[in-house]
């Protein structure tokens, strides 16, 4: 489904540049949810903004389903990007846009008939539990509400992949297990491929089942998750378990 073939990226800046990615392989199978998990700085939010290229790197290859994403003009590279689903830590909802019309956001820039955007939109919204709220505006709603939208405006355009950054880390505890609940559902009704940064030792015990522990911009090791669990075989895999 998705391979990262030896990618680096490197930022430049005044006083010298800076590697925020070394090198770094792994591939992500169709319908696993797969995690990058790390401290704050580690690479892994640049890693997951690498797969649609949002980041793009300084060199190595990103292939979706055996297409080469790097080597994709702007315009092959937005084609791609509607098969790909992104949710981030702070919702990022449109404040004067009802719950409906956020959802509905991307299917309008993608062309669908209006007709065919309202009954998608309520497909989504039922998929997240949030129907009733259709014409509510996103002031009105819970942290967890919003985001619950704003994955439902990420699984619109039937992408066959979710990037999630940090998507639990501005929730409490309850709001997140709710959020967790939600996107193991979607995992697992549409097979659809999540792959997840973040630092957050729950959502890999609950969510994962094969992770990616990343320090200094290079991955140290990968590891599948066992009935929630890791067994970490470098130091620094086994610190970051116990610190979590």
């Amino acid at each position: 489904m998705i391979v990262v073939d030896s990618v680096s990226k490197t930022y430049s800046a005044k006083h010298g540049a800076t590697k925020a990615l070394d090198n770094i392989s792994f591939n992500v199978k169709s319908g696993e949810v797969y995690g990058l998990i790390g401290l704050s700085g580690a690479g892994k939010s640049t890693a997951l903004r690498t797969l649609n290229l949002l980041e793009v790197p300084t060199s190595g290859h990103i292939f979706l389903e055996g297409v080469d994403l790097v080597k994709k003009n702007a315009g092959e590279l937005r084609l791609v990007r509607q098969k790909v689903g992104m949710i981030f830590q702070h919702f990022n909802l449109l404040a004067n846009r009802t719950v409906a019309d956020n959802v509905a956001l991307p299917l309008e820039i993608a062309g669908w008939k209006k007709s065919d955007i309202e009954k998608r939109v309520l497909e989504c919204l039922d998929l997240v539990g949030l129907r009733e709220k259709k014409d509510a505006y996103p002031a009105l709603l819970s942290g967890g509400q919003k985001q619950r939208v704003a994955i439902a405006r990420s699984i619109a355009n039937h992408p066959k992949v979710l990037l999630a950054d940090e998507p639990t880390s501005a929730l409490d505890p309850l709001t997140k297990g709710e959020i967790l609940d939600c996107l193991i559902d979607l995992n697992k009704k549409l097979n659809l491929t999540i792959v997840i940064a973040t630092h957050e030792m729950t959502v890999v015990k609950r969510l994962c089942h094969r992770v990616s522990l990343f320090k200094d911009g290079k991955i140290q090791e990968t590891l599948e998750v066992k009935n929630g669990l890791i067994s970490p075989e470098t130091e620094y895999g086994k610190a970051l378990v116990r610190d979590f």
